[in-house]
């Protein structure tokens, strides 16, 4: 889940399945990337797959892995708030 793209996949398929052909037009990344990520984030539990004739379509296991993420956007948001603070309390 550190990876940028990791994050940006979990965004994209926030409501939606999508095929890696349009994962790799919605994220712009080279599919031989996107097939790894795509790979661990399935072997982890973090996204489900499904087979229908030659395409492959990818979801999110679940939708508190969206609520998980937007949850530690809100926690970093806030502690860069108050490290600016406190950068303008030093000033």
């Amino acid at each position: 889940m550190a990876n940028p793209i990791r994050i940006e996949i979990i965004d994209v398929l926030n409501d939606k399945e999508l095929t890696l052909g349009e994962l790799q037009n919605e994220t712009g990344v080279l599919k031989s990337n996107l097939s790894k990520h795509l790979s661990l984030m399935v072997s982890n539990g973090i996204l489900v797959q499904r087979k229908e004739g030659l395409n492959v379509y990818f979801k999110l296991s679940t939708d508190r892995i969206t609520t998980a993420c937007r949850i530690m956007r809100e926690v970093l948001i806030d502690n860069l708030r108050k490290q600016s603070e406190l950068i303008n309390n030093l000033k």
